[in-house]
């Protein structure tokens, strides 16, 4: 039973995979003259944060090539820790994530190749600020800023047609262009239940250390999100 292999077809075949995340986030963020906020959310209000989200994996791979898209979108809201600047507050992350790669087969169980990362990140920041003397002022801003990252990825995972699958992909880029770096890391394991059907259960990381403009103009997102997730696989 456990030795049972799908027949591989020579020639392209076709995947979707819709997926679901369950983030937490941890870093700092800033809007303008407002003063930089730590974002630390808990993992046990996971299910409390994620107040939307789509995802969605899709590829083509035939022998020698897998071209793939991932398209993330989230909306996160969590308060700031407070400190010395800040009584209390909100943000919200409104992340859009869409990357196109190419990946070249160097073995069965290795693929490696680049793609392009097309991040937005619509950030509102609801703060209490302290004042001297005692007391604060609400302070309200948002922001939403686009780029682009070059990244260099690897991907690791079993041979083609096993039932009892695994997946490690990983990713550095950004290098200045887009962020100053970004990075992520995503490990999954799962079974093949048929032709059509596989289920797959892991955790994925994302990194972006990305600043730009400064006075009024200046916005920070130096951001991990990260999660476990669940991905429902449609061989086409």
């Amino acid at each position: 039973m456990f030795a049972q292999e799908f027949a591989v077809k020579p020639g392209w075949s076709y995947y979707a995979e819709p997926y679901v995340m369950f983030p937490n986030m941890s870093g700092k963020t800033a809007l303008g003259n407002l003063p930089e906020m730590n974002v630390d959310v808990d993992p046990s209000q996971i299910f409390e944060n994620l107040q939307f989200g789509a995802m969605l994996y899709l590829e083509a791979s035939n022998e020698k090539w897998n071209l793939n898209s991932d398209l993330l979108y989230m909306d996160i809201g969590q308060g700031v820790k407070g400190n010395t600047l800040i009584s209390s507050g909100d943000v919200t992350a409104k992340q859009l994530g869409w990357e196109l790669a190419g990946l070249y087969k160097v073995k069965p169980w290795l693929e490696v190749g680049v793609g392009t990362l097309l991040n937005s990140i619509k950030l509102e920041l609801d703060i209490n600020r302290n004042t001297i003397g005692g007391g604060t002022t609400n302070v309200k801003k948002e922001m939403t800023q686009t780029w682009v990252d070059p990244m260099l990825i690897a991907v690791f995972k079993n041979t083609p047609g096993k039932k009892f699958i695994y997946t490690v992909r990983g990713e550095i880029g950004g290098f200045g262009i887009g962020s100053e770096f970004a990075w992520q890391l995503q490990a999954y394991a799962g079974y093949r239940f048929s032709k059509l059907f596989q289920i797959q259960g892991g955790y994925r990381i994302i990194s972006l250390d990305y600043s730009t403009g400064n006075g009024s103009n200046y916005f920070l997102y130096n951001m991990d999100t990260y999660g476990p997730v669940i991905k429902f696989g449609f061989h086409l």
